[in-house]
């Protein structure tokens, strides 16, 4: 820290008790100075020759026939005025950057000027802020810290301007060129690691200056951003670790602590997002989870409108990138906007193939989708309506598989037991038994909570899967409607299903043939419900059977029942 030393003459100022001070001297005190609660003993003459409203002040107190002068609007207080003092006897007072500010207020008060007397204070300070406290890192912060509690008087003497300058010049400086201290103690993984940093010592990181910035109160901290994001010159991802960092420096963890200090949170939020570089999903400044925090933060303190809907933006733009568990932390509500403004996006993005291209086959879409179908089952606030809703919100290219859709709603009706067989149904329609996979066809087939036509509907493609047939392959893809099956059924279908049986060979004799592939129990409730297509299955197994000149025989798995039930 730089510093400077005026005057020569020794500190004879002393105290009488915590508010009363005086200057030792042969003469008498011939004048009585009560700034604030303290009152100053001291001597007319070397004030009056440094200070042109001392002159003043003195002349008035001698129209009333009084020694005493009161000052009640002294800038920087009766600290501040005992160095203006000091250095007005010649005295030694040190100036550094943490009283400057104070006393070249009080300076100006005083009107310390250089027509009172050449070499007065006021240009002596000037000289040392110029030529010292603006050249270093550390002392212009320190400085622009200080300024705060002395407006308008910092303002009006151009302290917090030249303060900003000084530190936002610094701030885009190239790195490498950089030789005063700063403090960097961040060590940052994972999702919160924006700027790369770098092991070796003698490399400075492009964020060297963010730990000391974010010291700053938000109204000096917003000015010096302003001035560094609106240059050009700083690296997006930069800033937005600038402002992740000072909002996990300034805003309190506690939600009770949040809203004590709503007023003043409310515009640290507000501060933050108008400082938050552009977000856009080619490119991430700020990540997902982050946005999400301050998204609630905002809506906790009462944030305006406007800047709750540009985090809802910016949010919807990064979704993909979000967690569950960032997510659970909202309304089920506000998570059905951001959807919403995601899917809205998406249909206008769309339209640009080389978008398309370039997000390589539309993986967005569909970890979006995946995301969902989590959130899906792990909210415990949904009712039935908001999760047929929100489901609905995401397409049908945006779940190739519905196994996270089967989870989800297999969850649902765990937790609601109370649910009628039609919002079973309802609630069934959501997803498409033909894209689930082998794993989670076997679980749903065992399913008590699902209705039983899904049951079956299951149990008949997992037939079809296990015939290895055409049939099974249409009425597996996702694209295919099951319309389809009974159309490739036929003499190409039997051939292949004759083909499929001699590659098994012998494997498929001991196993029985397949007239038996299917339980009793599910070839019963198939002839109660599809009784064409279970004849048709049954067809195209006895030609396989013949053709292979297996004798029927009952094998132990086929006659066993199936028996369903829930695996929690």
């Amino acid at each position: 820290m730089k510093f400077m030393k005026l005057g020569s003459k020794p500190d004879t100022f002393q105290s009488d008790g915590k508010f009363v001070k005086y200057a030792v001297s042969d003469l008498d005190s011939d004048v009585t100075i009560h700034v604030g609660e303290v009152t100053f003993h001291l001597h007319k003459f070397p004030l009056l020759s440094k200070s042109n409203r001392m002159q003043r002040l003195v002349f008035e107190a001698a129209e009333e026939e009084t020694n005493e002068i009161t000052i009640l609007d002294m800038p920087g207080g009766h600290k501040a005025f005992e160095i203006c003092a000091k250095f007005c006897y010649g005295m030694t007072v040190t100036l550094n950057a943490y009283n400057i500010t104070a006393v070249r207020c009080a300076a100006e008060y005083l009107e310390m000027t250089e027509d009172a007397d050449r070499g007065n204070l006021i240009y002596k300070i000037e000289v040392f802020l110029n030529s010292g406290i603006f050249r270093s890192w550390k002392d212009s912060i320190i400085v622009l810290q200080t300024t705060r509690s002395l407006l308008p008087w910092s303002e009006d003497l151009k302290l917090v301007g030249r303060c900003i300058d000084s530190v936002s010049a610094k701030i885009l400086v190239n790195p490498e060129t950089i030789t005063w201290s700063y403090t960097h103690n961040r060590k940052l993984s994972g999702p919160d690691k924006i700027v790369e940093y770098h092991r070796e010592e003698n490399v400075i990181p492009k964020d060297w200056w963010v730990e000391d910035v974010c010291e700053l109160e938000f109204d000096m901290f917003k000015r010096v951003m302003s001035v560094v994001k609106s240059s050009g010159r700083m690296n997006n991802g930069v800033i937005a670790e600038a402002l992740r960092y000072y909002v996990a420096r300034w805003l309190p963890e506690s939600m009770e602590s949040l809203t004590e200090a709503a007023s003043s949170n409310k515009h640290l939020v507000e501060t933050v997002v108008f400082l938050l570089p552009r977000v856009n999903r080619a490119m991430s400044y700020s990540s997902c989870s982050f946005l999400l925090k301050l998204l609630k933060v905002s809506i906790l303190v009462g944030a305006d409108e406007t800047v709750q809907e540009d985090l809802v933006q910016n949010v919807s733009l990064k979704l993909h990138e979000a967690s569950v568990k960032d997510l659970l932390i909202h309304e089920v509500g506000l998570v059905h906007r951001i959807v919403d403004q995601f899917m809205a996006d998406e249909k206008r993005v769309s339209e640009d193939d080389r978008y398309k291209e370039f997000v390589l086959g539309n993986g967005i879409l569909l970890s979006v989708g995946r995301l969902i179908d989590a959130y899906l089952t792990h909210c415990s606030d949904l009712t039935l309506s908001s999760f047929i809703e929100l489901s609905e919100l995401i397409p049908e290219s945006a779940r190739p598989i519905h196994d996270g859709l089967y989870k989800a709603i297999d969850t649902f009706m765990k937790e609601h037991t109370e649910l009628t067989k039609s919002e079973k149904k309802r609630l069934c329609g959501l997803m498409d038994v033909r894209k689930l996979t082998g794993e989670a066809s076997t679980h749903a087939a065992q399913n008590e909570r699902l209705p039983l036509r899904v049951v079956v509907q299951v149990l008949y493609f997992e037939q079809l899967r296990a015939n290895h047939s055409p049939v099974a392959s249409v009425a597996a893809s996702s694209h295919s409607p099951v319309e389809k099956i009974e159309e490739n059924k036929g003499e190409e279908a039997t051939k292949k299903v004759e083909l499929s049986k001699k590659s098994r060979g012998s494997k498929s004799t001991r196993s029985g043939g397949g007239a038996q592939l299917m339980p009793s129990r599910s070839r019963r409730i198939f002839e109660k419900i599809w009784p064409g297509k279970v004849e048709s299955s049954n067809k195209s197994s006895e030609v396989s059977s013949g053709s292979s000149q297996s004798p029927p025989a009952k094998s132990s798995s086929s006659s066993s029942r199936r028996r369903r039930h829930s695996i929690s």
